[in-house]
């Protein structure tokens, strides 16, 4: 299995940023990439629309409010990936928050590397799309 992570530091409280992002169907709100999103199966599934017109169905998998945490699979995407598992995760650092999105996934038709690079972008990118809601 292969594996990214990305890590962001903003100058909000853990809980604020928690408000943000911590619904399964926030994605829109925050990460430009993201179009649309809309919820079934009683919230356990998300398809999203990226913004060039994709689609990409995620299950969610685990959910922890009081930790500021969860994790989600995707059923359906046009990544070169398969057995994807990802993580989102709000610390308090300081005065603000640490923000955490990773994930683990085996590459499909691709090298480990060329995925891992795909992902560690993705990650990054949505984190600093995050952060710029938390202009200092």
């Amino acid at each position: 299995m292969a594996t990214a992570s990305a890590t962001i530091d903003i100058p909000a409280s853990a809980d604020q940023v928690w408000q943000l992002i911590g619904g399964f169907n926030t994605l829109p709100d925050w990460l430009p990439l993201i179009a649309k999103s809309e919820l079934s199966e009683g919230g356990r599934v998300r398809t999203l629309q990226t913004a060039d017109g994709g689609v990409v169905i995620e299950r969610l998998q685990a959910f922890d409010n009081a930790a500021r945490t969860y994790s989600y699979s995707i059923e359906q995407a046009p990544f070169p990936a398969t057995d994807y598992l990802a993580t989102i995760k709000v610390e308090a650092h300081g005065q603000g928050a640490r923000v955490t999105w990773s994930g683990r996934f085996s590459a499909k038709g691709v090298s480990d590397e060329e995925v891992v690079a795909l992902f560690s972008g993705i990650y990054q990118g949505g984190l600093e799309a995050l952060r710029a809601n938390y202009p200092t």
